[in-house]
Order: structure tokens, then sequence, then C-alpha cells
């Protein structure tokens, strides 16, 4: 990891400078995905930053101190300029990250991308075989996100592979594991869906069941020991099962800085859901106001905020309690505990939610899934 500018101030009351930026650089995308974390409104943002815009963004966040640089989406290959903002990037002296679904990384783009300074790529694929990652992508892509993984290791990066883990494919998780080591992957993301946005909107039919849960994380334990030091294996358990609610962000406004396809600025990448908030955009406002002055970024920052039971929590500074916007989703209150925590007084929620995910297969099949981007549902008629 790049280390930080040692003359970079630390901002009022110790805050810090913003280490990471995710750069969102478009929410269009080939894929519509049935747990996207777009918002599910990204159709009427407005117009996107220009190449300009991006670049002093870029200059202004690392001159503040940030020192990765992640390039998403939507699908980020879908901007013609991303070799030119790598490069600078790469200039200014980021470690940068493509997050991709590999879809329009060709020979061509691959060798440019090396050229300009990129440092690492992370591949996602939905499933691993053809039929269940291309229905839920409802895209005809798998064998394209194969052909990215080859270019990718031909031009010498280490093969990052994400899959994102449901109700839908849990089942396959050894199947994944599989590919992951066919494809000679050095990491591989297992990272069970958080329900926001579209997975949200899905959320009955994409959380698995804690028997799916525990065979899974059986599995894939089971993997490490056998595989070893060969390929890192992470596995992300769903919120809604755990009895502690995650530090959201590393604490909201503490390390991360997404910058949104109109320039919207925010301390993560779903907050812009959250009521009574004005967020500032980086068209007009600098990244060191964005960061440092702005409503947006010091509403939930540190503990000052909070409620009871969290103000008087010994775990209050461990999870800053949890998510602002699960919280906002599950308790209709933005400042209220996450109702993950078992501490909450809505975490009666979570409970009948995971009750619910308990159902057998057919009584979760019986409501469509809805896919990112498509006005159209579909029942899951599903090729497995």
């Amino acid at each position: 990891m790049i280390a930080a500018d040692p003359g970079v101030e630390t901002g009022k009351d110790g805050i810090g400078p913003p280490l990471w930026l995710l750069a969102e650089l478009t929410y269009r995308c080939p894929l519509h995905c049935v747990f996207c974390y777009n918002p599910v409104d990204f159709a009427r943002d407005e117009q996107e930053l220009a190449t300009a815009d991006w670049l002093r963004v870029l200059r202004e966040a690392r001159a503040l101190g940030a020192v990765q640089c992640g390039f998403s989406g939507g699908e980020p290959l879908q901007r013609k300029d991303l070799e030119i903002l790598v490069g600078e990037a790469r200039r200014l002296g980021y470690y940068t990250n493509l997050l991709t679904s590999g879809i329009g990384l060709d020979e061509a783009r691959v060798a440019g991308l090396k050229q300009a300074g990129l440092d690492h790529i992370q591949l996602s694929f939905q499933d691993s075989t053809r039929e269940v990652n291309d229905f839920v992508s409802s895209t005809r892509t798998f064998d394209l996100k194969r052909r990215a993984a080859g270019l990718i290791k031909a031009y010498g990066y280490p093969m990052v592979m994400n899959c994102v883990i449901h109700r839908l494919n849990i089942d396959h998780i050894e199947r994944i594991i599989e590919l992951a080591v066919e494809l000679d992957a050095e990491y591989l993301e297992l990272a069970n869906t958080q329900f926001y946005s579209w997975a949200h909107v899905n959320r009955d039919q994409l959380l698995p069941t804690r028997e799916q849960l525990i065979h899974a994380e059986a599995v894939t334990n089971r993997w490490r020991e056998k595989i070893g030091t060969k390929m890192k294996l992470f596995f992300v358990v769903p919120d809604y099962y755990e009895s502690r609610p995650k530090k959201c962000m590393n604490g909201w406004g503490s390390l991360f800085l997404t910058v949104t396809p109109d320039g919207t600025a925010l301390p993560c990448h779903t907050a812009r859901m959250l009521p009574g908030l004005a967020f500032p955009n980086v068209r007009t406002t600098s990244v060191r106001d964005v960061w440092y002055a702005s409503e947006g970024f010091n509403r939930y920052r540190g503990i000052g905020w909070m409620k009871e039971p969290c103000r008087s929590c010994p775990e209050r500074e461990k999870d800053f309690g949890g998510c602002r916007c699960q919280a906002y989703m599950l308790a209709q209150d933005p400042a209220a505990t996450d109702p993950v925590c078992d501490k909450s007084p809505r975490h009666s929620v979570v409970l009948d939610i995971v009750e619910n995910a308990q159902r057998p297969r057919g009584a979760v099949e019986a409501r469509p899934l809805v896919f990112r981007g498509r006005r159209e549902s579909k029942e899951l008629a599903r090729p497995f």
C-alpha cells in the first residue's frame, strides 16, 4: 500500500484524510444483475462527470492524502477515458484498482491499462456455470468473463475473482471455488449479498437459509485447508445473520470517499438514500470542503450523534452503531441503532426477515425477480 504524504494536514477535531477514493465513473453497464448495488433509480442520474472533472478530483483527493483509488461503476470500461484517468492516478502516486465485470476487456484495453500503470484488477463472476451466471445477470457473458480472466493473467496481473453469493448460487459454492482454482486465481472473495438497492428489492428471493450458510462456510473452510496459501479465500456473511453490526465503511467519513458518476460525493455508495442530508457535488465543491466541511460527511462522524442504546454501549467505537443506510431501511431512522444488533429495539425486524428466509424453495420462487435496469420481472424459471 502506498503511504500517505507526510505533509498532509489533519483536519479539525482530529479527522484524518480520505485514504480510499472510489471513483464510480458511470452507472452504465451491460449486465442487469439482480443484486446490483447501484441506485434503483440510477437512470435518473445527471450527466456524468467529464474527464477534466475526474482529473481534478484525482488531484484534489491525492493532495488531501488519498492513497488508493478504485475505478468502478456500473462498468467502468464503458468510459473511453479510463486509461487517461488510470494514467493520471498512477502519475499522482495512487495504488489503482479496477472493479470490472470483464465485459469490454479485450486485449487492446488490457494492454492500454497496463501501459497506463493500473496496479490491480478485480473480476466478477455471477456463478460457476454459463447457465446460472447468464441467468443472474440476464446476459450472455460467462464466456466473455473467462476470456477476460485469461487476459488478466496473460498481462501479469494477479487473478482476483469476486462472486456475490446469494440463495440462487450458494449451493454451488464448491464449483465456484473450483472455477477460481481453474482460472489460477490468487484471491477469491465470496461476498454474501448485502441488501441494498437492487438486492433489497429482491431480498426475499436472495437471502439464503441458515442451513445454506452453514454448509457454504464449511465447504469454504475445507477448501482453505486443501489449497493452503495457493489462493486466499474470503467468505463474507450477510449482515442479517450476525448479532452485531459491521463497522460500516470503517466509520462514516473516516477512510472512504465515494464520488458518483454525476459528481455527488458520499461517505458510502448508498448514502444518497438517507433523508434530510445534503451531499455536496465535486463540480462546485472542492474535495477538501467535501471531506471536512460538508453536512453530509459530518452528520454521523464519531459518536456524538448516537442515541441509546448506542450512546452508552461499550462497543460504540467498535461498530459506530452499524450501517446508517440499513438503520434507515429497517428502522426508518438513519440515526437509530442498526437493527442487525441484538441490542436494537428493532432487532425483531431482522429476526422476522431471517425467519422468512427459512421457507422452502417453492415459497421463495413464487415471487418474480426484478433485474437491474429492466422494467419487466422474471419468474424463477431457473436453469438449475
